[in-house]
C-alpha cells in the first residue's frame, strides 16, 4: 500500500488567529492562499464572501487557514503544503470537552521551561504541570482551550 497523504484539521472559531498562534509555536509557515483565491475570484469561480482580506493585505478563505512544516514541499499555485500540515477550520460552536486528540511538543527537558513561558508569550496558558511514571511534562491550551503537552 502506498501512504497515504494527511493532514490534521482542528474545529476553530477564528482560524486565523489560531494558524498564526501555530504557525509561531511551531516555527510552521502560514499558507498563503492568496494567489489561488485571487485567481478563483477573477474567474467567477468562487464568490467573494468566501475570503477575507487579512491586516496584511494578503487574501484568505474566511472560514480556512492552514499552517505548513517550512521544508515539506507545497504547491507553488495554490500555497497548499503536502506534507506536514494543520488546518483549521472555523465552526460556531465553542470547545466544550477534553480534546481526543493533541499534539505533544518535544523540546527536550532541558529547554521545557523555557518553551512553555515562550508559548504563553504567544497566548497559551499553563493548565498543569504532570509528573508520572518517570516523566514529566506541561499541558497546555491553545488560545482557543485546545489541549496539547510540552514534554
Amino acid at each position: 500500500m502506498t501512504p497515504l497523504h494527511w493532514k490534521l484539521v482542528i474545529d476553530a472559531g477564528d482560524p486565523h488567529a489560531q494558524a498564526a498562534f501555530w504557525a509561531a509555536a511551531l516555527g510552521y509557515t502560514d499558507e498563503d492562499h492568496s494567489a489561488f483565491i485571487d485567481g478563483l475570484l477573477a474567474a467567477g469561480a468562487a464568490p467573494p464572501e468566501l475570503s477575507v482580506t487579512l491586516a496584511d493585505g494578503r487574501r484568505a478563505w474566511r472560514d480556512l487557514a492552514a499552517v505548513r512544516h517550512p521544508d515539506d514541499p507545497y504547491d507553488e499555485k495554490s500555497g497548499t503544503g503536502h506534507g506536514r500540515r494543520i488546518l483549521f477550520q472555523r465552526v460556531p460552536e465553542k470547545k466544550t470537552v477534553k480534546n481526543r486528540v493533541h499534539l505533544d511538543l518535544h523540546p527536550g527537558q532541558e529547554k521545557r521551561d523555557a518553551e512553555v513561558e515562550r508559548l504563553e508569550t504567544l497566548g497559551a496558558s499553563v493548565l498543569r504541570r504532570v509528573s508520572e511514571y518517570g516523566m514529566t511534562w506541561v499541558v497546555m491550551a491553545d488560545p482557543e482551550g485546545n489541549e496539547f503537552c510540552v514534554e
